[in-house]
């Protein structure tokens, strides 16, 4: 058994490979972990009381703010909790634009989380800055992808981070067919790139297993716009009805609120997603990745990672196989009627499902609004899996060096979002 020393504090600096203020403190009693927390100490911001009382047409764009990594997810969810409320149907072009949106979004996040945040921890670096020369490709090809993405979700949402063309009923621009043929042209350069990342992903298995219920929106196209929410341990249920199975957890040490789903801990995100829907990713995606699904269903978390890494290439395959498919036409937003309603909004942000519950007054005016983000929706897992992770290395003897390496990718794998600011994680151990 790992013997822990009394009262030893390990402190990780300025680490920048996740998003947001964090801070987790092990305690561990004669070699046995019993407790684990994980505190995310970003200041409230209060988001859902700044838009009591305010027009919903004007909500999409504010919250949308919460966070500019997500910007795109939280655009999209709002918007389809308001159409909901208003009754308003967007139209087939509508919905096929907030697809590639969605997948340009993707592209972009995904190069962003896995080649520049957790691609050093398989090349054995602490940052892509410290890199051999002969790595240097790597970078390249990172930013390559990446750029790709930023690509396709600007000549659709206008700009990659807080898009101004989305709206309630519509677009207010459409592509031109020169700006359509240059982004395809750069996802086509950037497929093999792409491939090529995903081999580095698959190629580490870690022991680390912790079954669970994965949770995630299904349907036919592996797109993240709409879909049933579908749970690995039991069947699907109708966006309307999510709030009914989740269990709100108050974590009084930390500034975000915990969920269960179904009275247990869940997951969601990239593995949830791959879990529940690998049948459905592109056909040309499954043929040139195929090796790499016998994976999944996986109870790996660092499989997240490879998840992410397949879902770059299928947001490439889709969104050329939509481009192509379909011809954008100048279109102009469906003008929605401000009533009272009640509105549900549910997308696949990168990090996992993003719900949206609204309610509206006569006027159109928000009296109700309800927000489950993906990272709440996993801290009661993390500190779970955090724990037991610990356990595991423990009991093997592990040095504390290589857990609190270990800890820190668990965290990564995670890719938790606890917001867009300066990062850091404090890992401190307290044992008898």
């Amino acid at each position: 058994m790992h013997n822990v020393d009394l009262d030893l504090t390990i402190g990780v600096e300025s680490l920048s490979k996740i998003e947001g203020h964090a801070e987790l403190e092990v305690k561990v009693n004669r070699g046995e972990v019993i407790d684990a927390k994980l505190v995310i100490d970003e200041n409230r911001r209060f988001f859902s009381d700044a838009v009591m009382g305010k027009p919903a047409l004007a909500v999409p764009q504010t919250v949308s703010r919460i966070c500019g990594t997500c910007s795109v997810a939280h655009l999209l969810a709002s918007i389809d909790a308001v159409e909901s409320a208003f009754e308003l149907k967007p139209s087939e072009q509508t919905i096929n634009m907030r697809k590639l949106l969605m997948h340009g979004t993707y592209v972009r996040d995904h190069a962003m989380h896995l080649y520049l945040f957790c691609l050093p921890d398989y090349m054995g670096k602490e940052s892509i800055l410290d890199f051999e020369e002969s790595q240097h490709g790597l970078v390249h090809k990172a930013f390559e992808v990446k750029a790709a993405g930023n690509l396709l979700a600007t000549i659709i949402g206008g700009r990659p981070v807080h898009p101004p063309l989305p709206t309630v009923g519509g677009f207010l621009k459409t592509p031109a067919d020169a700006e359509v043929k240059q982004a395809m042209a750069e996802l086509k350069k950037a497929r093999q790139s792409a491939l090529e990342f995903i081999d580095i992903f698959a190629a580490t298995e870690s022991s680390f297993k912790s079954e669970t219920d994965f949770v995630a929106l299904t349907n036919e196209d592996y797109d993240y716009v709409d879909g049933e929410i579908c749970g690995t341990e039991g069947g699907c249920i109708l966006e309307t009805a999510f709030d009914h199975y989740l269990e709100k957890v108050v974590i009084p040490y930390s500034q975000s609120r915990g969920f269960t789903y179904e009275g247990k801990p869940y997951m969601v995100g990239a593995l949830a997603r791959m879990n529940g829907n690998k049948r459905h990713l592109a056909r040309r995606t499954r043929k040139d990745v195929g090796r790499h699904l016998s994976r999944f269903p996986s109870f790996d978390v660092f499989d997240n990672n490879l998840a992410q890494a397949i879902e770059i290439v299928h947001g490439i395959d889709a969104s050329l196989a939509l481009l192509e498919a379909i011809e954008l036409r100048p279109e102009a937003p469906k003008k929605p009627q401000p009533k009272k309603g009640l509105g549900i909004g549910v997308v696949e942000a990168p990090r996992g499902l993003l719900y949206y519950k609204m309610m509206t007054g006569n006027e159109g005016k928000i009296e109700y609004v309800n927000l489950v983000i993906p990272t709440a929706q996993n801290q009661v897992k993390m500190e779970k899996d955090m724990g037991a992770l610990v356990q595991e290395k423990l009991d093997k003897g592990v040095e504390k060096a290589e857990i609190k390496k270990q800890m820190e990718m668990l965290i990564r794998a995670f890719d938790p979002c606890m917001s867009c600011a300066t990062n850091f994680l404090k890992v401190r151990w307290s044992g008898k």
